[in-house]
Order: structure tokens, then C-alpha cells, then sequence
């Protein structure tokens, strides 16, 4: 997934999820100091400059045995109006996430909700998914990963402020509690989250805390209301697209018709006369192509200027993809032998009572996501700092850096609310920031020191590449009147997404990437014989929602209802005849 890292590189756990399945154990992650970490995020329970000092050096023993990902500092802020203040370690795109984490943690935390706020995180350590080892939103993943996570900092933070109550009313910490975002003494006293927090962040994080019984959960499983309704539903909500810092300018990007095409020959002087037009500047893009972009005021003078431009390119040297050759051309590979995921014996499906063949063409899909790309970059001569919605901010700032010549720690990339991603976020080649920041560097080398935000319109979204493949599925299925199969002779073609990226090493054997065959077969114990040919294209695939499911899965259940109907059985009660005694979760 990230081209230019050896697979070697990737986290220990990682690795082993993506050769042999989800772990039984979290590996250790690299970690900087606790005193380190809240230096660089500058966040603490509490809002006292002293907090990092204080804690550091009486607590640093108890902090240093953490992990950042179990750093409080990182993740919570309670303002002295007892305002809740929890970091998400994820991209919310609309999943909810945003308000998820925080009512987790609120649980253990025994925060009053109305008081509970959230914010998105940036590419520190601090925010990779515990899992995984690497900042990650995607797969479903989110709460099944965090969850005791984000239940255990809630704690640490509760058992801190009923520390620092007890020191202050000089009495056993066991003979409090804490209810509503207060804690509470036997005698009637009270004292709020917000008037405990300096001192709490005084004492020792604690390693190992007791977690609350599930069935005294009184958020967790109850209708609550999203951290951010209001705010989309009333036209509040700020997203990447809005974000707007002073002096900023925007640039759109002219780019070929045919990826990875280069300039041939450029005529910007109509553009450069457009009124707010502050620059015109040839660009390195993705797949070795090369782009022009148009920096101005904002974003309608530099979509004027870019149409002004007059540009030849040249398309000598890249494929051009021809769709009806290009069909013509997988429906020949689906006949041919090839590499197969399964294998069984097709004698049966010659002489089979019943047969079926089917043919499904699935085209190329752009993510279309309501908001398009957008990146913001401010540069300095030795740091650079970028907005955006991204699902792998670690990743991305680490692309950020390289394009820049930076070093990664002189990155900052704060992630900022997406309106939908469906994965294009999340670019094996993080494309969007680099080339964000390949016109953020071209810009200030032309006298611009200014913030650029690089804006894709919807036309640029839709075009400008990364789709999920065009896939053909060709099947030859022969069963009996009962609707036993007796052989499923099955064939895809489509180009792999993971193929040339770090995730080969793990997920692309024998020469089938596991992503193109997700959803073919399972749960369905078939004789089924899967040949996959994965050609190679001039167009630049990525994954997509649900990923190989979103073709597989149809293809499956279609066939299925086919052969239910053809002898007279209800779909339902046919497939659970097809499970028998498996799992209960497929009955």
C-alpha cells in the first residue's frame, strides 16, 4: 500500500494480520517519552501550562510504562467548566466515529455528556490504531479495535480526579464516587471534573485500572445523541473543503487526459491575465505525469485561469485504454487457464441435469465522495503543516515529507471532517497530499508565501483517477434438481489493487490478489473451481467500499437466487440447506 516502504518496515502486528489473520495479542509499537508526546501536542487533562512538567516528573515512572496510544494527555481535555474535550485517533467521514469514541470513553470517564466535546486527531504516534500500529481508518475496524482502548484512558482519567479529591477532602478514595462529571463524598460534598483537573494530571497514571460491569453502562448502549448533528444540520459543520487560514490561497490543477501524460506545450499567458490569478506553475502528478496548476485568490479565479490555459500533451508514451477493446480483451482472458484461488473436479459439470451460465460486467467506479479532494499546506523553511481528511495521517505526512525534503517530525498533518471517502482517502500512493504539497513548494520557489489549498472540483474528483476496477465474472455452474451443486466453474478478471504495493508481500499469492477474490465461495461449501487473471490497465484502481465484496458478493447471491428459482425453492430455505451445520451466525 505504500510503494516506496519496504513490507519489512510495516508494523510486527500488521504483518502478522495480513499473513495469517487477526493477532490474539497487541505488539509493542515504537514510543517516544511521555514528556515528549505531550510537548509535541500540547494536550492535557487540564488547561494549566505546568500540567506536562508536573506530570513527568511525578508520574513519569507510571507514564513511561505506557504506551502512547494509553496516554491520557494525548487524548482527553477537561476545561475548568467541566468541558470534556476527547481526541479521535480515526477519520470521521459520517460513520460516527466522532461520536462513538467519546461516548466509550465517557462511560468509564462518568462524564456528563452534554459536556462532552470531540475533536480529530493529527499523524502523531499517539493515534495509530492500537491493532495495527499505523494510523488506519478502514475496515470496520474502529470500535472493535478501540474500544477497550478508549474504555481504559476514560478510567485513568476517572481514577486521577478521585485521587486528587481524596488528597483535597483528605479522605479514603474509597469512600467516593464520581457520577454526571463530578465527584461525589459520602457527606453530600461536591467537586466538578473541571475544578479536580490540575491537580489530577499532578498524579500518577495508573497502568492496570478496573473497567466498569457492562450492565452499569448508562451511554454505552443507549440512544444518544451525535456529537455533530447540529452542526451538519444546520450547514455549521466545517469540513477540509472550509478550512481557511490568513493570506491562504487556492489552486486547481489542470491535469491530462490520459494518465500520465506529460506537458507537450503550454500557453498560460490568458491565464496569467485573469484577474486573482497569482501564479501558473508546471507540477510534477501522480504515475509521473506532469500538471498545471493555477494559484489564486480563490477558487473561482483559478478555475477561470485554468480554462484559459492552452496546453498540448503528450500521450506517446502511456497506454490509452479503449473500452470496448478493453472488454473484448477480459471476456478472451476469462477463457483462458490461469492461476486459481480453488480448485475442484469440472468432470460433473458435463454431465450435470441442470446448468447455468452467467456473465457479469461490473464497471470502473469513482469513489464520489460529497467532498471532493482538498489538502491545505503551510510551508516554512524547515516544518510544514497540512489539513486535510485523511484515513492514514501517518502515512500521508510521511509522503508529505519526502515530496518536501523534509524529515517526518517536521510534518504536521491535523486530520480534518471528510464528507465521505469510501476509501479514496486512503491513496496507496497518498497522491492527494503529495501533490498538494508539489504545488505548495513550486509556489513559495516562485515568491508565494502563503498557505495553498489545493482544490479538486467534482469534475477533477470524478476524473482524475483511482476508481474501483472494471471486473468480468464469467460462471458455468451445473446442479441437480434439487439445487445440489455439482460443479461451479468460475473465472474474474480485473487489474489487482494491491499488486506493487507493500500489501503484495502478504495478500497477492500465486499471482491472485485476495482482495480481487474476498466474498467467492464463502460461506457456501461449493465445488467450486476460481480462476482469476489480473491484467495490467493504464488506470490507476484503488479499494472501495467493502472492496471485493462489492462485486463479489453480487455475483455470489445472484447465482444463488438463480438456482434456487430454477428448482423451485425458496432462496432462504435453500441457502440454509447450502449451510448445514455450520456456525450458527450463518443460520
Amino acid at each position: 500500500m505504500f510503494p516506496n516502504m519496504d513490507h519489512k518496515e510495516l508494523p510486527r502486528a500488521l504483518q502478522h494480520i495480513m499473513e495469517r489473520g487477526r493477532p490474539t495479542t497487541v505488539h509493542a509499537m515504537p514510543r517516544r517519552s511521555f514528556l515528549k508526546l505531550t510537548g509535541t501536542l500540547g494536550l492535557a487533562v487540564g488547561i494549566f501550562p505546568d500540567l506536562a512538567v508536573a506530570q513527568s516528573s511525578d508520574a513519569d515512572a507510571a507514564a513511561a510504562s505506557l504506551k502512547p496510544t494509553e496516554q491520557p494527555s494525548a487524548f482527553v481535555h477537561i476545561a475548568p467548566n467541566g468541558e470534556v474535550m476527547v481526541t479521535i485517533n480515526r477519520l470521521e467521514f459520517g460513520q460516527g466515529v466522532q461520536t462513538a469514541l467519546p461516548m466509550i470513553l465517557a462511560e468509564e470517564l462518568d462524564a456528563d455528556w452534554n459536556l462532552v466535546r470531540s475533536q480529530l486527531g493529527t499523524n502523531d504516534i499517539a493515534y495509530v490504531d492500537p491493532l495495527f500500529g499505523m494510523h488506519l481508518t478502514g475496515g470496520s475496524n474502529t470500535i472493535k479495535n478501540s474500544f477497550t482502548q478508549y474504555r481504559e484512558l476514560g478510567a485513568r482519567v476517572r481514577a486521577m480526579l478521585l485521587a486528587a479529591a481524596a488528597t483535597r477532602w483528605n479522605v479514603d478514595v474509597s469512600t467516593l464516587r464520581t457520577e454526571a462529571g463530578a465527584v461525589l463524598a459520602s457527606d453530600g460534598r461536591k467537586l466538578g471534573y473541571g475544578e479536580l483537573a490540575e491537580a489530577a494530571m499532578a498524579l500518577p497514571v495508573l497502568q492496570k485500572i478496573a473497567l466498569k460491569d457492562p450492565k452499569d453502562f448508562r451511554i454505552i448502549g443507549q440512544p444518544t445523541r451525535r456529537l455533530d448533528a447540529q452542526a451538519k444540520s444546520s450547514g455549521q459543520q466545517s469540513f477540509g473543503i472550509d478550512f481557511k487560514l490568513p493570506g491562504q490561497l487556492t489552486a486547481v490543477v489542470a491535469r491530462p487526459p490520459v494518465f500520465g501524460a506529460k506537458i507537450a506545450t503550454l500557453d498560460d499567458s490568458a491565464a496569467r491575465a485573469v484577474k486573482g490569478v497569482k501564479a501558473v506553475l508546471r507540477v510534477p502528478l501522480d504515475r509521473g505525469a506532469e500538471g498545471v496548476a493555477v494559484v489564486a485568490d480563490g477558487y473561482w479565479q483559478a478555475s477561470q485561469g485554468r480554462d484559459a490555459l492552452k496546453v498540448e500533451w503528450d500521450t506517446s508514451a502511456v497506454e490509452k485504454v479503449d473500452s470496448e477493446r478493453q472488454l473484448a480483451h477480459y471476456r478472451e482472458m476469462a477463457t483462458r487457464p490461469g492461476p486459481r484461488q480453488f480448485d475442484s473436479d469440472m468432470v460433473p459439470l458435463e454431465t450435470a441435469p441442470l446448468k447455468l451460465e452467467a456473465e457479469f460486467v461490473f464497471p470502473y467506479l469513482a469513489h464520489a465522495a460529497m467532498e471532493p479532494l482538498n489538502c491545505t499546506v503551510r510551508l516554512a523553511d524547515d516544518r510544514a503543516e497540512i489539513w486535510m481528511g485523511s484515513q492514514s495521517a501517518g502515512p500521508d505526512a510521511a509522503a508529505a515529507a519526502a515530496a518536501l525534503g523534509l524529515k517526518p517530525e517536521q510534518v504536521v498533518l491535523n486530520v480534518q471532517m471528510s464528507g465521505g471517502g469510501f476509501g479514496r482517502r486512503f491513496s496507496s500512493t497518498s497522491d492527494t497530499v503529495v501533490e498538494a504539497c508539489e504545488i505548495a513548494k513550486a509556489a513559495r520557489s516562485a515568491g508565494l508565501n502563503a498557505p495553498i489549498r489545493t482544490l479538486w472540483s467534482r469534475e477533477d474528483d470524478m476524473r482524475g483517477g483511482y476508481y474501483r476496477p472494471l471486473h468480468l465474472h464469467r460462471a458455468r455452474i451445473g446442479f441437480d434438481k434439487k439445487g445440489k451443486v455439482l460443479a461451479w466453474d468460475h473465472s474474474i478478471v480485473g487489474q489487482s489493487i494491491l499488486t506493487g504495493t507493500v500489501f503484495e508481500q502478504f495478500m497477492v499469492k500465486n499471482g491472485i490478489d485476495a482482495a480481487t477474490t474476498e466474498g467467492m465461495r464463502a460461506p457456501y461449501p461449493l465445488p467450486m473451481r476460481l480462476t482469476v487473471h489480473h491484467p495490467k490497465d493504464n488506470v490507476p484502481v484503488l479499494w472501495w467500499r467493502s472492496v471485493g465484496s462489492t462485486h463479489t458478493a453480487y455475483v455470489m447471491e445472484t447465482l444463488l437466487d438463480d438456482i434456487a428459482r430454477a428448482t423451485d425453492q425458496d432462496p432462504v430455505a435453500y441457502r440454509m440447506q447450502l449451510f448445514g451445520d455450520q456456525h450458527i451466525r450463518h443460520r
